[in-house]
């Protein structure tokens, strides 16, 4: 989607602080993180958020999840939150899947 940010992030229109890349994902540090350690992973292919999620697309999602493990692991991450908005109440605002991988702080309990 020529609009989405995060699609131009992809395409390298926008610059970004990658942290990793394969054929199905994209991670990359937040630019106005929430804690030390604050990156995203998000699909290469445009899904709108987690109620978008289906059988045809589920597979993208279980591989960012093990990326994510992999790249908690990679990083030293002990512990680690993994966030993901759904709709704009919720404070979505990019409308393209993304999980908000956050570490090196406390984390309070309920978050928001």
């Amino acid at each position: 989607m020529s609009d989405c940010l995060f699609c131009r992030i992809i395409s390298g229109e926008i610059p970004s602080k990658k942290v990793y890349e394969d054929e199905v994902c994209y991670a990359f540090y937040d630019i106005d993180p929430q804690a030390p350690v604050h990156f995203l992973v998000i699909p290469k292919e445009h899904i709108q958020s987690v109620s978008q999620v289906s059988e045809a697309n589920a597979a993208a999602v279980g591989h960012i999840f093990a990326v994510i493990a992999r790249l908690a692991g990679e990083l030293g991450l002990e512990s680690y939150r993994v966030v993901s908005n759904i709709g704009d109440q919720a404070g979505q605002s990019v409308h393209h899947l993304h999980f908000h991988v956050l570490s090196g702080r406390d984390m309070t309990w309920p978050p928001g």
